[in-house]
């Protein structure tokens, strides 16, 4: 969003042999959103360490999300892409819309084929945990079994011969 002077037109498809984490909030010029997209942004290095793209989207348009990103000190320094899903087309595919248009709060992560391995969708009321997501990423890249609270560095489970 950030540096952002006009709309450009992003695809899922773009990020194809990339994880990707997306996730949806249910609109600009709210009170939980700020505090999610603002603790992501801390940690969006730690993401793009582990090789991933982080998105965010919710159903407002470009315009909105420009403004409330100009005038929330909070959003400073978030540099992910934030997507105007004004079509509803996104939340629609992933099932997270709510009948009012916003979306859920939900959380997918993407492996770079495409495939969807880690889904979280939660009341618009409660905030996520982006440290959570990034646990959880680092754990799928594993390609291992993890055990409960597992993080880098820790042993994963082997199978007994």
């Amino acid at each position: 969003m950030s540096g952002e002077a006009e709309p450009r037109l992003l695809s899922l498809h773009a990020y194809r042999g990339e994880w990707v984490v997306l996730l949806f909030y249910p609109r600009d010029f709210t009170f939980v959103c700020p505090t999610e997209l603002r603790a992501l942004a801390e940690l969006h290095e730690e993401f793009t360490a582990a090789g991933a793209r982080v998105l965010a989207a919710s159903n407002d348009s470009y315009w909105s999300h420009r403004a409330w990103f100009g005038s929330e000190p909070a959003l400073r320094d978030v540099r992910y892409p934030v997507l105007a899903d004004t079509a509803h087309a996104l939340g629609h595919a992933y099932g997270v819309l709510e009948r009012d248009g916003s979306a859920l709060r939900a959380t997918f992560v993407v492996d770079p084929v495409g495939v969807i391995r880690h889904a979280s969708i939660s009341d618009q009321a409660v905030g996520r945990s982006p440290a959570e997501t990034l646990r959880m990423l680092h754990a799928l890249q594993t390609g291992e079994l993890c055990p409960v609270d597992w993080r880098p560095g820790k042993p994963t489970l082997q199978l007994a011969a």
